[in-house]
């Protein structure tokens, strides 16, 4: 996402970035030249090098988006979850493997789970035995694959703390693909229901009494200890009203139900309130949900799977014709000549001055 969509970098939420040093990796397995990719998501050699180092939630999704493509594996959350040794992903792994069983288990990751990554809430129903993935002052609309690497990792957790092949009841994620990949499916053992409203997550609820292998009630009292003296000094990042507002917005578009007043009462204020708010930041809702459109139109017609029809419908545009006028207007190129070219700013040829013109008015109005 362009820098001034982001939110102050002192209140920009951090994770460990375990996932982006998983990705440098792979791309150096591969090799593929990397230092490029980091400099585009603002990240540095030093900070992947040095594994104390907590990164932008932000960049690591970035990072993980860039190095898929820089792959071509649209899997990479998946295959790097499935791949990598769960002792990696530390103190919370250890948490949950010395507690007694799978729903205390999930519940202390629940507690415990924005020392890994503040930009995403875990929530556990134990009775349902349900785990809700929530973004937190990151646009969720940004990512994929980081999401299908937390909700796989979720799965092999399970699996590794009892010891076997537990098949989840329920598996939802807000983004859209077409049908589940077969590798996906067969690892998993269950269709993944894209395009939800909710990233979630459900077991049967045999599962939360199951014993787990390796608990140690001294080293999981230990280790509470220390992860309650590292959640005390924490401090709470201001989450962006930006990002909080996109978050309300991506699952409404489809429905066309994208509207300020829906989203004002879905964020617990009046209309006025979420007006005002907005324009204090130098920011509209319409603004806000144009750059919106503009970026998810980009992202679904770089995905050949996604016919234009398609795409207009998931921007809640009832006719092709409407969604071409508006990417026109936007762009200044039709649909199918962007998908046929590529991004006009870096495909020569085609005519990007509104496209320029209109982020050029947005950064300006933030500044």
């Amino acid at each position: 996402m362009p820098a001034a969509h982001s939110p102050h970098p002192e209140t920009m939420p951090s994770a460990t970035g375990g996932i982006a040093r998983l990705v440098w990796a792979r791309l150096q397995d591969a090799g593929i030249e990397a230092d490029g990719l980091l400099s585009r998501v603002g990240l540095t050699l030093k900070q992947i090098e040095d594994r104390k180092a907590r990164l932008s939630a932000e960049s690591q999704i970035r990072f993980l988006e860039l190095g898929a493509e820089a792959l071509q594996d649209d899997s990479l959350g998946f295959h790097l979850a499935r791949d990598f040794d769960l002792r990696e992903i530390g103190l919370l792994y250890y948490v949950a493997a010395s507690s007694g069983t799978i729903a205390e288990a999930f519940a202390k990751a629940e507690r415990y789970c924005r020392l890994a990554n503040e930009g995403i809430s875990l929530r556990f129903a134990a009775k349902e035995m349900t785990i809700t993935l929530k973004y937190i002052g990151v646009e969720r609309r940004s990512d994929r694959h980081q999401i299908e690497f937390w909700l796989t990792s979720i799965v092999r957790m399970n699996r590794a703390l009892t010891n076997r092949r537990l098949i989840p009841s329920r598996l939802k994620m807000v983004h859209r693909r077409r049908t589940t990949p077969t590798e996906v499916r067969s690892f998993l053992g269950c269709e993944i229901e894209f395009g939800s409203d909710v990233d979630e997550i459900a077991f049967p609820v045999s599962v939360g009494p199951m014993p787990i292998e390796s608990a140690d009630h001294y080293l999981n009292d230990l280790l509470v200890t220390y992860c309650e003296q590292a959640l005390a000094h924490r401090k709470s990042g201001e989450v962006s009203l930006r990002s909080s507002v996109e978050n309300a917005i991506a699952p409404l578009l489809p429905h066309r139900e994208a509207r300020v007043e829906e989203i004002a009462r879905r964020l617990g204020m009046s209309h006025r309130t979420l007006v005002r708010r907005l324009a204090l930041e130098g920011l509209t809702f319409s603004g806000i949900l144009d750059e919106m459109k503009i970026d998810l139109a980009k992202s679904y017609l770089k995905k050949d799977e996604l016919s234009i029809s398609q795409t207009a419908w998931l921007l809640g545009y009832g006719e092709v014709s409407a969604f071409t006028h508006a990417f026109r207007r936007w762009t200044g190129v039709t649909p199918r000549r962007w998908r046929a070219a590529g991004d006009p700013e870096h495909a020569g040829g085609l005519d990007d001055t509104p496209l320029r013109a209109k982020r050029a008015r947005a950064n300006s109005s933030r500044s």
